[in-house]
């Protein structure tokens, strides 16, 4: 993840800007209407951004144009929901690679969609059907944060074998050596990062217990018995 400034194609970083603006653009109008409603979330949304920040932050050199590193969006899509981190996570990446030189300004789709779309999107939905089958919360925030992360180094590794097929076995065999070298450092990076989540999310049970369960991550005794009755159902 964080595609190197001008290592797409122009075709493909627009293409992946493009796909990425409907998610942002709704993402903004969720943002705007959380902060209107419950402006009291402000606090734990900035905590949700720099949590994402700074793990993003923390590059580990991979396939040449790109790196490997922690994403930190599973805990905004578990606490705000995807479209909300999609916002979060295209500051996140804006400012870094302004700041940083991670990732960059003609990339900055293709991350987005990676890093701030597909992982959130795809870290939640594991989230939610773990919930859904009474799995404890700590061990669904886990395998969220888990698969949030993994699932950006998929879309990565498409992306990258979209833009530079192998020259004999094409997309299919550049599919497999991107992939395979980003596992090597991105499964070991998937369960820290899990980890690291589960403990923050640990904390926050503990000093904002109200607004988790505002935001429905803790749920009351009768919101408990209703789901399970509707999975018995």
């Amino acid at each position: 993840m964080h595609i190197a400034e001008g290592f797409l194609p122009p075709a493909h970083a627009v293409a992946w800007g493009v796909a990425s603006a409907p998610f942002v653009v709704h993402g903004v109008r969720s943002l705007t209407r959380e902060v209107r409603e419950h402006p009291e979330s402000t606090l734990l949304l900035g905590a949700s951004g720099a949590f994402t920040f700074v793990l993003s932050a923390l590059k580990l050199p991979s396939v040449t144009g790109s790196c490997s590193h922690p994403t930190g969006t599973g805990l905004g899509a578990i606490l705000f929901r995807p479209p909300i981190m999609a916002v979060l996570g295209t500051i996140t990446l804006l400012f870094q690679a302004l700041l940083l030189a991670h990732g960059g300004l003609t990339t900055l789709g293709a991350n987005v969609f990676s890093m701030a779309i597909v992982g959130p999107w795809a870290g939640y939905a594991i989230y939610k059907l773990l919930r859904r089958y009474d799995v404890p919360l700590m061990v669904a925030v886990f395998f969220g944060a888990f698969v949030a992360d993994l699932s950006t180094y998929c879309v990565t590794s498409v992306q990258l074998a979209l833009a530079f097929p192998d020259p004999g076995s094409g997309f299919v065999g550049a599919l497999g050596k991107f992939g395979s070298i980003f596992a090597i450092t991105q499964i070991p990076l998937a369960v820290s990062e899990g980890l690291l989540t589960v403990l923050v999310m640990r904390l926050l049970v503990q000093s904002s217990k109200g607004e988790l369960t505002r935001l429905g991550v803790l749920l009351t005794k009768k919101q408990s018995r209703s789901e399970t009755e509707a999975v018995a159902r």
